[in-house]
């Protein structure tokens, strides 16, 4: 095996059991995405287990997967869009989210053995989904074919607390929920914190929190919040390779495509068969990998399928052995956190991004 990321399944439930009592409200668990890359279904089983009361996707076809493994436990669907199967929905029982009086007005069409259960998306300053104009003529009428079970909108900077907007949308939520109270339906789960309102801001946990980035064990973000450690939150996942090949190479070497970088002193260089086809950043700088011996450095660019890094003159590594390109860095190796900063992003589509060629190993416990 060339590849593998391996994900630790009691990290999961370690983080969704600290962020649950955390919040001390029902915590929805956000999957979408292949679980950040962690693997849709193991993970979702793992959060439940833990505690969760709810699953989240952005896509339908996440949902249906969930509920073709067996999953029985409430799953919310928030980016299906008009035009979607909402009848396969309401027959697996997968709530959606409405964002539009064209999305209630086709959702309400579908709804004809049962009605949807439906979460009403309100936008409260982020300016990307939800109600925002049409939501003064939002009237009863609209919800008649339907079951309003939540309304929900979604932080654009609870990763910076104390930031006024997150007061604005607070208040600008509340006033929202109000409205939904008046049309009659006052049973809703009203939820807006992501991980890091979860994490720091009480005020806004509602009835229920949504937790993604925090579930994997990843900061929010590490400026502004701390890392992964100061949170008492555990990385998840432990990405690691084989080495292709170990091969001695003599000072000003250039390396890789456009020759953006040469050894400086006569060393010995590691080809890593993973790439940006597997989710290694192609603009990634001042990362690497991680042996026993310490860190090795990437020189210069990765390319599809492979990248280089320099193991230093007097390295004792060899074709085959394994290092680590990510984990949690308790062995002093990089962690996503390093490789979202080296590559000008964030640990969030450092995991998310690692693609189908590498298998997922679980394991209840990595480190």
């Amino acid at each position: 095996m060339r590849a593998e990321a391996i994900v630790d399944l009691s990290a999961i439930k370690h983080n969704v059991e600290l962020l649950k009592k955390t919040a001390g409200r029902k915590l929805l668990a956000v999957v979408k995405a292949d679980a950040y890359g962690h693997g849709l279904i193991p993970v979702a089983k793992a959060a439940l287990s833990a505690g969760a009361d709810y699953l989240g996707v952005a896509l339908l076809e996440e949902a249906i997967a969930l509920r073709e493994a067996g999953i029985e436990a409430p799953i919310l669907a928030w980016l299906v869009q008009p035009g979607s199967d909402f009848a396969k929905a309401i027959e697996l029982d997968i709530e959606l989210a409405a964002a539009s009086l064209k999305a209630l007005s086709e959702i309400s069409a579908a709804s004809t053995g049962k009605k949807a259960k439906v979460h009403l998306e309100v936008d409260t300053g982020m300016t990307r989904g939800g109600f925002l104009n049409e939501w003064d003529q939002l009237s009863a009428e609209h919800l008649n074919g339907v079951d309003v079970v939540g309304i929900y909108s979604h932080f654009a900077r609870a990763d910076e607390p104390g930031e006024k907007q997150n007061e604005s949308q607070l208040a600008r939520f509340n006033e929202m929920v109000a409205k939904v109270h008046s049309l009659g339906f006052t049973n809703v789960i009203c939820h807006l914190s992501n991980s890091a309102a979860t994490l720091k801001d009480h005020a806004a946990a509602f009835d229920m929190v949504r937790t993604g980035i925090a579930m994997y064990g990843l900061s929010p973000d590490v400026k502004t919040l701390g890392n992964s450690q100061s949170l008492g939150l555990r990385p998840a996942m432990q990405l690691r390779a084989a080495l292709y090949l170990v091969k001695e190479v003599p000072a000003e070497s250039p390396v890789g495509y456009g020759a953006t970088e040469s050894t400086s002193r006569d060393t010995k260089l590691g080809v890593v068969a993973m790439g940006y086809a597997d989710g290694i950043p192609r603009i990634a700088h001042y990362a690497g990998i991680w042996s026993s011996s310490g860190k090795s450095p990437i020189i210069g660019r990765v390319s599809m399928d492979q990248f280089v890094v320099d193991l230093g003159p007097t390295s004792k590594l060899q074709s085959g052995d394994w290092v680590v390109i990510f984990g949690n860095g308790s062995h002093g190796e990089y962690t996503a956190d390093d490789w979202g900063a080296a590559s000008g992003s964030i640990n969030y589509e450092i995991v998310t991004r690692i693609g189908p060629r590498v298998p997922r190993i679980y394991s209840a416990h990595v480190y």
